[in-house]
């Protein structure tokens, strides 16, 4: 809820007015807040608002009034909900939208009793986002690193928000129109007779977004016990994690200020000891044509991990040093993570480790011809007379390849190759190989400390009419 300290208070402008009388009454002071809870969805520039306040209601018609001046909240998007009231029921009975008053909205409600209600109100508003960082050190040999994470939560939504309790999801949403373009249209009054634009709407987008509505609202929604509104904000924040079909969900424990134009920066695990694995890889369509050196850290409970995914964002690495001191080793992105995967952290080339691709030999061979316009195939080394004006429709490339690994580390190394090979080919070595896909060969070694290995193999491309399919079948050198 926007706090009552703004110039553009959303909370000061509920009004209650008595329709016997016709007249609107102004609330001097806000109803006291029950609790503001914020669901950062990032993929769409996307929160789910819910705040829930008390107030005073007479029997009979009772006029409140909801503005979103100077924010980006989505008016199509505005709802109102009684969950619990003191004496009796309450009902909207209709929202009105007046020319008089840019940016806001009546709903006329009836009771039928004197007393105090709860008000719950959601709504979307852009400009709330939430970002991930993580700090790694490692161990002097690099076999072990303490990870911590934290979350910035950052306000440009024009609004402010005290006592907050925030959520953040991990996930990708796909929403019909993004609610900043919503809340920015201000076409409320603009050729509409005062009838919100989105009631005339038809068609697929209102109905998408209303389910998308209706879906992230009930996933948002805590237990219908007020308590679960309630949080203490003496314990240091800490996240929960909770799943939610496709997405996943961190909740910060305890209350924040998320004010605008301000960003809080909140602590998402701590001191958490993991494995390293480092690994050299050289993969083009990954990493460029280069060998690169990668930290590798698995999302798993076996790694003191594995309890969420881990979200998108950037990794500060150091490195502990025998001396006492840190060393800077990398900054890098890192993406979304799901439990029991790995973090990359590409450190890029190493300067103590050269590698060189090298072609030894190439030849052709297995020649095939074709004489005139006769379907007949001719091979000379099948015994077949070949004639000069005959024409070459077939034959086989041999390409002979090293891979030179120099490893000038105190200690051995983990190489790993995986490149794309194009056409009908065979792949020949003793490298003992496998197929990541049909047109891709991984193999790997272990480079000693101070060792210089060549890694050596055969292509053999087959052309022309020789040419069958496009995939690389595995042979075993000779």
């Amino acid at each position: 809820m926007i706090d009552g300290t703004h110039a553009t208070l959303l909370a000061a402008t509920l009004a209650l007015a008595a329709s016997a009388f016709g007249q609107q009454i102004d609330v001097s002071t806000l109803p006291p807040r029950e609790g503001v809870q914020l669901t950062i969805y990032n993929s769409e520039d996307l929160t789910l608002v819910r705040e829930r306040r008390t107030v005073t209601v007479a029997k009979g018609q009772n006029e409140l009034q909801f503005s979103w001046a100077n924010t980006l909240i989505d008016p199509t998007s505005v709802e109102i909900e009684f969950p619990r009231a003191k004496g009796g029921s309450l009902e909207v009975l209709d929202t009105r939208f007046p020319f008089d008053r840019p940016q806001a909205l009546y709903w006329n409600v009836r009771s039928d009793f004197d007393g105090e209600a709860l008000v719950e109100i959601s709504y979307f508003t852009s400009g709330i986002t939430w970002s991930a960082d993580y700090v790694g050190v490692t161990s002097d040999d690099e076999a072990s690193m303490t990870f911590d994470g934290y979350v910035a939560i950052s306000n440009n939504s024009g609004a402010d928000y005290s006592d907050a309790q925030v959520r953040m999801v991990v996930g990708t949403v796909n929403l019909v129109e993004k609610v900043r373009e919503l809340a920015e249209r201000n076409l409320l009054r603009q050729q509409t007779g005062g009838v919100p634009p989105w009631q005339k709407e038809e068609g697929d987008k209102v109905l998408e977004r209303e389910a998308f509505k209706e879906a992230i609202v009930g996933a948002a929604r805590p237990n219908d016990e007020l308590s679960s509104f309630y949080f203490s904000s003496g314990a240091p924040p800490e996240i929960v994690k909770e799943g939610l079909s496709e997405y996943f969900i961190f909740t910060v424990a305890g209350t924040h200020d998320v004010k605008n134009g301000w960003a809080n920066r909140l602590r998402l695990f701590e001191g958490t000891n993991v494995p390293v694995k480092t690994v050299y890889r050289y993969r083009p369509m990954e990493y460029g044509e280069q060998l690169v050196k990668l930290f590798l850290v698995k999302n798993d409970t076996a790694s003191t991990l594995g309890d969420s995914p881990l979200p998108d964002g950037a990794v500060r690495l150091f490195r502990r040093q025998s001396t006492g001191g840190l060393s800077v080793i990398a900054f890098v992105p890192t993406k979304y993570v799901p439990i029991g995967q790995e973090f990359e952290f590409n450190l890029g080339r190493d300067p103590q480790v050269l590698f060189e691709r090298l072609a030894t030999r190439t030849w052709r061979d297995d020649f095939w011809f074709k004489r005139g316009n006769q379907d007949k195939l001719y091979s000379p080394t099948k015994g077949d007379r070949v004639n000069e004006n005959d024409t070459v429709v077939g034959w086989s490339d041999h390409y002979g390849r090293v891979e030179r690994i120099r490893n000038y580390r105190g200690a051995p190394i983990n190489v790993e190759f995986r490149f794309p090979i194009d056409g009908d080919v065979t792949f020949v070595s003793s490298l003992n190989p496998t197929l990541f896909d049909f047109r891709t060969p991984d193999f790997k070694t272990t480079v000693g400390a101070g060792e210089r290995k060549d890694l050596a193999y055969e292509l053999v491309t087959r052309q022309g009419s020789n040419a069958t399919q496009n995939a690389v079948k595995l042979e075993a050198a000779k």
